[in-house]
């Protein structure tokens, strides 16, 4: 196991800053989801882990050593692709043996390991296969137990599961933990899937065009978003946002038509008047008859999930989102009550989109490793 720390990591390409100023520190033996859209930096900053991407400034030390100009084998790591990287003219047990082959490592020794990693990732009955044909679960399993066999201080997952259908996908997901589980090695997983990274992760990092919004649990980021950018993010259906200022006693917001909505404390940090957007997570709302909601909402359609609803509304011609396990039959534009409940509203700076603490909360510090 080994602890990755991240100082101050920059990466630009001419005069492109891509990345600026990350900190984070990966705690050996955690498994760390980094999260976000295609272009955020994700993927950078693993290929910089790994050493397949020079950094432009700062400094990465894994297990407490400097490696900015080591080479990537020279790294401890071992890393996994979305696109499998396997060899097509070798069998499964020479791909997965490969490494100790080029290593040196004694014919016997290495079949007796290949055959050990093949038993624990479920390919005991494939090695004489070569990858064409294999499923798609199949070849990814393949490049894990490639992984696991070198017994790296640090895993490395790129979308290693981009390329699989959704079922596969969720039983790659608890494969991928139990392997985690049971080999104890740090672990970095990059995705755009907010599911992956939400069922995976130890603590996510959210990141936005270069810099990271958020580092938290996956609890704390969902029941406490750092900013509308991660509150839209993270769930699904996303986080609702209704603009409007902060009332003269700032324990509440004023909607631009004129409802006012009460907050579960006052807000602090911003003056009365200030231009903010509240939040509400679509789960945690619930219909009500006309007139007797926090407020009302006009009915657009309905998606049908089987165990549930997602009601589309609108406020104030402001599209809106609503899950719940009641059938209703609204005919559209019907008029809809809202009961956005009171806890569990969220508030932020029109201006930054940052975090607004309320006085029932603590308040919101700055993303730290």
């Amino acid at each position: 196991m080994a602890e990755i720390d991240i100082r101050r990591v920059g990466k630009t390409y001419g005069k492109t800053v891509i990345m600026q100023g990350v900190d984070l520190t990966i705690r050996s033996g955690e498994f760390l989801v980094i999260l976000g859209p295609s272009g955020c930096g994700k993927s950078s900053l693993l290929r910089m882990i790994a050493g397949l991407e020079e950094i432009s400034s700062g400094e990465i030390t894994i297990a407490g050593q400097a490696v900015n100009h080591l080479e990537p084998r020279e790294r401890g790591c071992a890393m996994v692709f979305q696109n499998y990287a396997l060899y097509p003219h070798m069998t499964v047990a020479e791909n997965i043996g490969y490494a100790l082959k080029v290593a040196g490592v004694a014919k016997a020794q290495r079949l007796a390991r290949v055959t050990d990693v093949a038993q624990s990732v479920g390919l005991s009955e494939f090695l004489d296969r070569r990858p064409g044909q294999l499923s798609g679960g199949q070849r990814q399993r393949v490049a894990m137990a490639r992984a696991i066999i070198r017994e790296p201080k640090v895993f490395l997952f790129d979308e290693p599961l981009s390329n699989l259908d959704a079922k596969l996908r969720v039983q790659m997901r608890h494969e991928i933990r139990r392997i985690h589980n049971r080999i104890g090695a740090t672990s970095v997983f990059v995705t755009h899937d907010q599911h992956e990274g939400m069922t995976l992760a130890d603590r996510l990092v959210v990141m936005n065009k270069g810099t990271i919004e958020q580092i938290g649990t996956p609890e704390d980021i969902y029941e406490r978003p750092a900013s509308t950018y991660v509150a839209g993010f993270i769930g699904s259906p996303a986080m609702n946002l209704l603009p409007g200022r902060l009332s003269d006693d700032r324990r509440a917001v004023v909607l631009e038509s004129g409802p006012r909505i009460d907050l579960p404390g006052p807000a602090t940090g911003l003056n009365p008047g200030a231009l903010v957007q509240m939040g509400f997570r679509p789960e945690k709302a619930s219909l009500t008859a006309p007139g007797r909601g926090t407020i009302e909402a006009r009915f657009d359609f309905v998606e049908e999930l089987g165990a549930g609803r997602v009601y589309h509304l609108r406020i104030e011609d402001i599209p809106v989102s609503l899950h719940s396990e009641a059938k209703m039959k609204l005919a559209e534009g019907a008029s809809i009550g809202l009961d956005l409940g009171h806890q569990n509203l969220h508030l932020f700076d029109g201006q930054t989109g940052r975090r607004v603490p309320l006085s029932v909360e603590m308040p919101q510090l700055a993303p730290t490793a």
